[in-house]
């Protein structure tokens, strides 16, 4: 499904395998403020893109020729009213800085820093909220590993996403 998309913004994700896609999701419907939560569990690896730059499909495609990633879970952190589990990765970490360079033309500040990924749990909510549900989340929480499966192009429509395409690791 090659589109080219003529105006606005892309997003791109790392996707989740579906058991941890579920976990994250779960923890999103039960924190998140049911008005503000119309988006899955998600990593983010780019916020704006030009939806209108032909090369982007082709890049993904090149960069998704691997095997999934394996990313460790190693903190709960609380961020204002934010709540997210953050991730570790070498690979990732690496693969981003690739990917960067590719993009490199295109992208804007945020996406020019050092990657620094997580999960978004909770948001929206006072700060008292992300401090209750920091301090419920961080009681005895040990580090755990998640799998990924492939990256995703999602266009921006200004609150919720719509998913363009999937870009698939090669299968284990």
């Amino acid at each position: 499904m090659r589109q080219i998309l003529q105006t606005g913004t892309l997003i791109i994700t790392l996707d989740l395998a579906p058991v941890d896609q579920a976990f994250f999701n779960a923890l999103r419907e039960k924190h998140f403020p049911a008005h503000a939560n119309y988006l899955d569990a998600h990593i983010t690896l780019f916020h704006k893109l030009p939806a209108n730059e032909v090369g982007i499909p082709d890049i993904l495609t090149k960069f998704a020729n691997r095997n999934p990633i394996t990313l460790e879970v190693n903190n709960v952190h609380v961020m204002g009213t934010c709540v997210a589990y953050t991730l570790v990765s070498e690979e990732l970490r690496k693969l981003h800085e690739e990917m960067q360079t590719a993009f490199g033309p295109w992208l804007i500040k945020q996406d020019q820093q050092v990657l620094r990924p997580h999960i978004t749990v909770q948001n929206k909510v006072t700060a008292f909220k992300a401090q209750q549900l920091h301090q419920q989340l961080s009681a005895g929480f040990t580090p755990f590993r998640i799998a990924t499966i492939g990256f995703s192009m999602w266009k921006y429509l200004k609150g919720p996403w719509r998913l363009i395409e999937k870009y698939p690791f090669l299968p284990l």
